[in-house]
């Protein structure tokens, strides 16, 4: 079960999560044919770089690839992967679900994360499911409202006083050294989960564009990798050009990317609406920034105003996203898009997550005695 390194290219024997020269690890390019099965871990069966516990499934992956009338205007074809029918609301689940099934078959005993929000929510489901401990790792300033999503499923919620971006990296210090086996963002494993998405998309539509909100890179990484690995089989003709999209508040990778540098640096004082993807230092930024250039792709950072906008906008189709899942649609009027072209934007996870801060349509007060007049009054 061999990694490498895509910087440094050295190669490790056993799974790490990270390299010596600092940048993370991913497993070799698989290559294989799809088969018929249920769901798109049986499907895709030689992809995977570690048997699915399916047993332990919640009914992850397999979203709805749903058409859009948002692209009319812009003379484009739109698609929507809905990602936020997952189980616990996120595309996190499908990572989750890997790197569970990986911990299972290594012997932990306990597994973790290092988050706030959708993966908190995620690993908690999962390791409950399998049995495992969980050590839900989260800022000092995290909101109690907040947390009760997570701590719902039973994981171990410990809030950390101290530099939260030091968190990530000191988290699989003590993973290998009390046996707790730490999924953060950009796990090998998790990367491989995220394959599943280019994969189901493939199987209904040949896009030639596909938005990814983008914070740690994971989710980027994943989605390339997973088309990337389909056009080495043989199995589409081309791989589309990926958009890595962030918002302007806190944007280290378009940034990085239109300024012509080589690494990422730290954003400071971050601020935007879509907290999902508000990552100051992403860990896989550099790995992010390499793949936009080595295949000619793109960064686009999106402003909070054009966000909420994609929002509302996306809400009148039926689909309630937490704002970072917006950022897809935002980006589409800063774009150049040929006329006819498919794209498929990623919403990655549920509005329900942010319901609080929704500021929601008019209700209208009306007496019982005069519904008729109220009910005319509004057709």
């Amino acid at each position: 079960m061999k990694v490498h390194c895509p910087a440094c290219g050295k190669i490790y024997e056993n799974p790490v999560q990270r390299c010596e020269c600092g940048e993370p690890v991913e497993f070799e390019t698989f290559k294989g044919e799809p088969y018929i099965g249920k769901s798109v871990w049986g499907r895709f069966w030689d992809f995977w770089p570690v048997e699915p516990a399916l047993e332990l499934s919640l009914g992850e992956g397999d979203t709805p690839l749903v058409k859009s009338k948002l692209g009319k205007d812009l003379g484009i074809r739109l698609h929507l992967k809905n990602e936020t029918v997952n189980p616990t609301w996120s595309f996190k689940d499908r990572g989750t679900f890997l790197a569970i099934s990986y911990a299972l078959k290594a012997g932990y005993k306990a597994v973790g994360t290092v988050s706030t929000g959708n993966m908190a929510a995620s690993v908690s489901a999962y390791a409950s499911r399998a049995g495992l401990k969980a050590k839900i790792l989260v800022s000092e300033n995290a909101s109690d409202e907040k947390l009760k999503a997570v701590s719902v499923y039973g994981g171990e919620v410990i809030r950390v006083r101290g530099d939260y971006g030091r968190l990530y990296f000191e988290s699989l210090k003590l993973g290998e050294k009390l046996g707790v086996y730490f999924m953060n963002s950009d796990n090998p494993f998790r990367i491989e989960g995220y394959k599943g998405i280019a994969f189901e998309i493939a199987e209904e539509l040949s896009p030639d564009y596909v938005l990814i909100p983008t914070s740690s890179g994971g989710l980027f990484r994943g989605i390339a990798k997973g088309f990337i690995e389909l056009h080495e089989s043989g199995l589409i003709d081309a791989v589309p050009t990926l958009i890595a999209v962030q918002a302007e508040g806190c944007s280290p990778i378009c940034r990085a990317f239109s300024e012509g540098k080589a690494r990422i640096e730290r954003f400071e004082s971050p601020k935007t609406i879509a907290k999902a993807i508000a990552n100051p230092y992403p860990p896989s930024g550099n790995a992010v920034l390499k793949l936009i250039r080595d295949f000619g792709w793109s960064c686009v950072s999106v402003s909070d105003d054009e966000i909420l906008e994609a929002q509302r906008k996306l809400a009148s189709e039926g689909l309630f996203v937490q704002p970072a899942s917006a950022t897809g649609i935002a980006a589409l009027k800063k774009m150049d898009l040929p006329e006819g072209a498919k794209v498929v934007s990623i919403l990655t996870g549920s509005g329900l997550k942010t319901a609080p801060h929704i500021t929601g349509g008019r209700i209208v007060e009306c007496p019982l005695e005069e519904l008729e007049n109220c009910i005319r009054s509004g057709s």
